[in-house]
């Protein structure tokens, strides 16, 4: 990307602006950027866990199999989601609060025992599968800021930063070369007139 400028003193002093804020902004951006690498590490390590506990639940859930023939899949319903947002590393991202479960009436004494823990079972699966689809989503959003912050850094440290270092050196020497022209050109009239005025 190239830096457009002028030759002028205001085009000196809008770089030298520009140059000045993307320095200071530049450690900033380091730092979100290394908060979001280990946020984004967290989020994995946590999917790993709970992918970990969905596997282990229906591991749990496949040596009852036979039985679960016998469940009426009907008695019990996720009706709500609640979550909320946090932001972390400046990114908003959603938050599991609560998951809300209904349950039809069943009789305990004509079903079997066993339905008790079954509904257990499946709320513990189910809160297992809905935090893991949390945690993909926060997943993706930190990763997706990540690379933009990481973008970000890489076009002020190797393009940005350097363009307008360059831009600035550029300038200077053109007016410094400028002055110089001047005062010789300045020297030679003075020299000029004064052989003149000596003949």
């Amino acid at each position: 990307m190239a830096i457009q400028f002028q030759y002028n003193k205001t085009s000196l002093q809008s770089l030298e602006k520009n140059l000045k804020m993307r320095v200071r902004a530049l450690p900033t951006l380091k730092n979100k950027e290394s908060a979001l690498r280990l946020e984004v590490k967290k989020a994995k390590d946590e999917i790993e866990q709970l992918d970990k506990r969905v596997e282990e639940q229906i591991s749990a859930y496949n040596e009852m199999l036979a039985l679960w023939g016998e469940f009426d899949t009907s008695l019990l319903h996720v009706d709500d989601v609640k979550m909320s947002i946090k932001k972390i590393a400046g990114v908003r991202v959603p938050v599991l609060d609560e998951v809300v479960y209904s349950t039809k009436e069943f009789s305990i004494f004509s079903s079997p025992k066993w339905f008790a823990d079954g509904f257990t079972q499946l709320k513990e699966l189910a809160q297992a599968g809905i935090e893991q689809e949390f945690c993909r989503e926060k997943l993706n959003l930190l990763e997706y800021a990540r690379k933009k912050s990481t973008q970000k850094v890489n076009l002020f440290e190797k393009v940005q930063i350097p363009g307008y270092e360059d831009a600035i050196r550029k300038i200077k020497r053109f007016m410094e070369d400028e002055e110089n022209l001047s005062k010789s050109s300045q020297k030679i009239v003075k020299s000029k007139r004064e052989r003149e005025a000596q003949s």
